[in-house]
């Protein structure tokens, strides 16, 4: 697929694929190692840190997710992206598949920044740094298991099941067997990723059992008419013609068949509840979203006030 067909399909994830490879490059340019760069240098790209994104910087939530450490991260979470959203978009629609990309990657964000700070509590981690496409890559993957359970399609086609759950299967196990990857991360993108997509396919069931509705039904109906020898009028109506009643039963009969040609069947909308049930979900999320980051912030004050 060419770089104007996958636009054309998936306008989002083309930009969001030219913002990951575009944000990489400028990074080597202003001197980023690219196969190895500083933990300074992520950081002061947007990397996801404890002390800075559960402080005064909440922005790394979203920043991190464009940031990628070397350049086999990018291209791991650039073919993820291209593979998923290419499918993706065009079944969610472009304005939800962004917000889900969005809000996966805050919530594996955050999810790694709960860990982080109960192993710091605990005294059994320290402080690390993140960044990386992951989380939201596999909120879109989650998103689209759920999708294929209720049925959704793209262009009629319905995915497939066993490739997708393989596909995340193998980067959950990845993500365990190799050191350095955020597991919390991936975790909390792909929860995240399951309950917005709840919304959307309790959304979807609701709109084509609607459709159903709306579909109109014919029924057959069969007149005993009187034997006749006369001649018939046409192969379609098979109506006697040259009596008084028979020219009543063919006028009446040509009058129906017009009716029935220029019927439009009533369209059966959803209840608004089921239109906004998607965006209704991902505000909850997102309230959810801000008391997680509050409620940590507010812990990290409270330990630091009684240090000092």
């Amino acid at each position: 697929m060419t770089i104007q067909q996958l636009f054309r399909t998936a306008p989002v994830t083309t930009l969001l694929l030219i913002s990951f490879i575009g944000l990489f490059i400028v990074q080597v340019l202003s001197g980023v190692d690219a196969n190895n760069p500083s933990t300074e240098a992520l950081l002061n790209w947007g990397a996801n840190a404890l002390p800075y994104t559960m402080g005064d910087e909440p922005w790394r939530l979203v920043s991190s997710a464009f940031l990628h450490i070397g350049l086999m991260h990018l291209l791991f979470n650039g073919f993820a992206m291209y593979f998923f959203g290419q499918i993706a978009e065009p079944m969610f629609g472009s304005v939800k598949f962004f917000a889900l990309f969005l809000l996966a990657a805050i919530g594996g964000n955050l999810l790694n920044s709960h860990v982080t700070w109960q192993g710091i509590l605990d005294e059994t981690t320290q402080p690390g740094i993140s960044a990386g496409a992951s989380g939201g890559i596999m909120g879109i993957g989650a998103a689209l298991l759920i999708a294929t359970l209720f049925k959704m399609s793209v262009n009629g086609m319905v995915l497939n099941l066993r490739s997708l759950i393989l596909i995340m299967g193998i980067n959950l196990v990845y993500g365990f067997a190799v050191p350095g990857i955020d597991n919390a991360g991936h975790i909390g993108g792909a929860l995240t990723g399951l309950v917005i997509a709840l919304g959307i396919g309790i959304a979807h069931r609701q709109r084509t059992i609607a459709l159903k509705a709306s579909m109109p039904t014919y029924q057959t109906h069969y007149v005993n008419y009187p034997s006749s020898s006369n001649i018939y009028a046409d192969n379609d109506s098979h109506i006697p013609v040259n009596s008084a009643i028979n020219t009543d039963v063919n006028a009446a009969y040509v009058d129906v068949k017009n009716k029935a040609k220029s019927a439009t069947p009533t369209t059966i909308k959803p209840a608004i509840m089921w239109r906004l049930l998607p965006w209704i979900v991902m505000l909850l999320v997102t309230i959810a979203f801000v008391w997680w980051w509050q409620d940590i912030h507010n812990q990290i004050i409270q330990i630091l006030s009684a240090i000092k």
